[in-house]
């Protein structure tokens, strides 16, 4: 038997594993790299975050990827330059690793996977892109080849994780309902588990215990995609620290209505979207139909928060009526934001909002957390069927395996 096949089947048998996840989200600030310590599998999954850090991208690194990143600033991409990113990127990742288990003073043999999410270039579920040639069909790219992370570090490596789904009968995304099922769901309490990335989403855990028919994970629109994408045009600024400019800005009620008259905002859920959609184009046509595109940065961006805050209580509004009273826990660069918060709570006021730290689950960390989970999975468990009675998608194991050698 293959050497490294033979350790996959011992890996599953151990009553624990060391995996390292990875995650490069739309904000381009870096790669989180979470070394977790997975105890059983399933729900009886244990989870000790071992090490956590965030590994800044160069503005060199997010040139690269903003050429392609959502069909590209123009709308055209070099085909040399997409094909050549994915080994780049899955080296980089693979030297960010490194460069991590030398700081934690680890060796590659004393990590058991690593399992990378890569970085999503382009999502286009099949309510999005209605093309005649494709009807039906739901797609996503994620770069970073995993067989770069797997020879270069040594270390076993799953990675493409939204393939499956896609494959099964999914969207490809979000995939948070599946670790956070597994890791955060409560026999007492009702759930909303809120990640404020460049796109939002939440995964609602009913008080079921170990039935996950009822559990379902859903876009909700703009994160802060929108928020940092402004600016950084406008201020030459990766993000609005602490929400200032938000916080001292007026929301401009036109505007915000005009934005949020697209369709997906009253699409049926759960549902998926992505920078493709919610990009500068969009804002640009709703200002244009407004008069707006000389509205100052501050109030430009007080709307973006609202436009985010809306999105959320609009698809929570979907499901549990006009005034949920639900435990919200939110992760992601959204959960730093005041402004953002603040919106959230007017929108929500019956809810009560805390971070996942209150759950034991550090919030920046979350979602490399989660994509340990699915590689545990993977190699340990059993394939587990989430929101059966809503997303009609097959239970699956997701992420493909790249052995070192």
């Amino acid at each position: 038997m293959n050497v490294h096949l033979h350790r996959l089947c011992q890996l599953a048998q151990q009553p624990s594993r060391r995996i390292i996840g990875l995650m490069s989200g739309t904000s381009l600030d870096g790669l989180d790299v979470a070394l977790c310590r997975l105890h059983g599998h399933g729900p009886a999954t244990r989870l000790e975050l071992e090490q956590f850090s965030t590994v800044p991208y160069s503005d060199d690194v997010r040139r690269r990827i903003r050429a392609v990143f959502a069909g590209g600033p123009t709308g055209q991409i070099s085909l040399e330059h997409l094909t050549l990113l994915n080994p780049w990127l899955g080296a980089l990742h693979a030297d960010m690793v490194l460069a991590c288990l030398r700081e934690w003073q680890l060796a590659p043999t004393e990590v058991d996977l690593i399992a990378s999410h890569g970085q999503t270039v382009y999502h286009v579920p099949a309510h999005q892109h209605h093309h005649p040639d494709f009807t039906g069909l739901n797609a996503t790219l994620q770069l970073g080849d995993g067989d770069q992370v797997a020879v270069r570090t040594g270390i076993i490596t799953l990675s493409d994780f939204r393939q499956k789904h896609i494959a099964a009968g999914g969207e490809g995304a979000p995939l948070a309902a599946y670790g956070d099922y597994l890791l955060l769901s409560s026999p007492t309490e009702e759930r909303l588990l809120l990640n404020l990335g460049g796109i939002a989403n939440f995964t609602y855990l009913p008080r079921t215990g170990h039935d996950a028919s009822a559990a379902f994970s859903t876009d909700t629109g703009p994160g802060n995609t929108l928020l940092d994408a402004t600016v950084r045009a406008r201020c030459g600024l990766p993000y609005d620290e602490d929400g200032r400019l938000a916080l001292a800005g007026r929301i401009h009620a036109p505007l915000l209505q005009a934005l949020l008259e697209h369709p997906f905002f009253g699409a049926s859920l759960p549902k998926t979207t992505g920078p493709e959609l919610f990009g500068p184009e969009y804002l640009q046509q709703a200002q244009q139909r407004t008069g707006t595109e000389q509205l100052g940065t501050e109030d430009l961006l007080a709307t973006l928060v609202e436009l985010s805050a809306a999105g959320v209580a609009r698809a929570a509004q979907q499901v549990f009526g006009e005034q949920p009273a639900l435990a919200v826990y939110c992760s992601g660069g959204g959960a730093h934001n005041p402004a953002l918060q603040a919106a959230l709570q007017r929108y929500l006021p019956s809810c009560r909002f805390a971070t996942t730290e209150e759950l034991g689950v550090l919030p920046d960390a979350k979602e490399a957390i989660l994509f340990a989970v699915l590689a545990n999975e993977a190699v340990a468990g059993q394939p587990v069927s989430i929101g059966a009675g809503r997303q009609r998608v097959p239970a699956v194991s997701m992420g493909k395996i790249s052995l070192p050698g």
